[in-house]
């Protein structure tokens, strides 16, 4: 685990953090802007002096009880910004190759052939940055952080200066890099949508303080935590591809409770996929609608209902039985008015509809 306890007095907030992270796959720090998150990771880094411990297992990069402080230069981190800060009078090769001296006996570690492969940036190694898309900049930016050979990578907004077909172009490659490596990152970010696709553990902030921490899935679908507005709210699934209608252009998803159409994912079947669910694309009926336009129709538990203002989030699990430990959990969010319409209550067997196009 990384062990973390930093406290840090800002002028709007003061940052006080004391929990284990995970030492593998993405832990996505979410909140809303000025909550601490970049504050928290510069502290990791040893950029902002804040008090405290930091620890990567037996490897102490700070511990003031015993007087102890690794200065960031000396810390084996990648670090990734919003800009992608590579050298412009350098080609890509070179800023590649910079990074790697700068990892001394660690970039021996570093199969540099295979970075650029993960990354799909061979064809970019003669071209200078100025050159380069902002998708293009950013892969380089990551490719080069990593040839450090690091024991732990950060990356803060990576994505936040990019449009959207950037985005899109990028994701994939990040999606590839958590599957692959064995290092732990740390990913600040305030679009759900980075959080679902990419995240394998949450840290929720809130004017410094921890809101709440756990695996993804589990907080995801925690009805009580009113850090999501209503277009972030929601679950993801695992699932896998169980087919494609080509005349129509969908894919059917299977998953622990039942299975899904959405539009035509690129991914062959038996493939795994991740599905995010939005709260407020869920609806709620008491009987099984006979005939409607919404492809998908789950039957579903109530487990909690949590009113908040004019608003209710409803959590369900997939299936006639909240028993079921496997199935999956579903969110909806409705009115107080439809709560109280159709008495919704732990325990309650109803039917979840889900809209075809508003899955991700």
């Amino acid at each position: 685990m990384i062990d973390l306890s930093l406290r840090l007095a800002r002028r709007d907030f003061t940052l006080d953090v004391a929990l284990p992270l995970p030492m593998q796959g993405v832990t996505a720090l979410f909140g809303p802007s000025g909550c601490g998150k970049t504050t928290l990771l510069r502290a990791l880094a040893g950029l902002e002096r804040a008090a405290g411990r930091v620890a990567l297992g037996d490897e102490v990069w700070q511990d003031d009880a015993a007087g102890r402080f690794v200065p960031p230069h000396q810390r084996s981190l990648g670090y990734v910004i919003q800009e992608s800060a590579l050298f412009p009078h350098l080609d890509v090769a070179a800023n590649l190759a910079y990074g790697r001296r700068r990892a001394g006996a660690d970039g021996a570690r570093v199969d540099l052939p295979a970075l650029v492969d993960l990354l799909g940036i061979g064809a970019l190694m003669a071209r200078r940055p100025a050159t380069l898309s902002g998708g293009e900049r950013q892969r380089v930016a990551i490719a080069r952080a990593l040839a450090t050979g690091p024991q732990l990578l950060l990356m803060d907004e990576p994505l936040a200066a990019l449009d959207a077909p950037r985005k899109a172009e990028i994701l994939p490659y990040l999606e590839r890099l958590s599957r692959t490596l064995a290092l732990p990152v740390v990913y600040v970010t305030h679009a759900i949508d980075e959080v679902a696709r990419l995240a394998d553990h949450l840290l929720l902030l809130d004017a410094g303080r921890v809101r709440a921490a756990g695996p993804l899935h589990a907080l995801l679908a925690r009805p009580d935590l009113a850090w999501a507005g209503p277009d972030e709210a929601g679950v993801v699934i695992d699932a896998t591809v169980a087919a494609h209608d080509e005349a129509y252009g969908l894919s059917q998803v299977r998953f622990a409770g039942g299975t899904l159409w959405l539009g035509r994912v690129a991914r062959e079947i038996g493939a795994p996929v991740r599905v995010r669910v939005p709260a407020r694309d869920v609806s709620l009926v008491v009987e099984r609608p006979a005939r409607t336009s919404i492809l998908n129709v789950l039957p579903g538990v109530v487990t909690d209902v949590h009113a908040q203002g004019q608003t209710a989030t409803v959590r369900l699990v997939c299936g006639q039985s909240a028993a079921d430990t496997s199935a999956a959990p579903l969110l909806a969010r409705v009115t107080r008015r439809s709560a109280e319409a159709l008495q919704l209550h732990p325990g309650q067997v109803l039917f979840a509809q889900i809209k075809s196009v508003s899955l991700m």
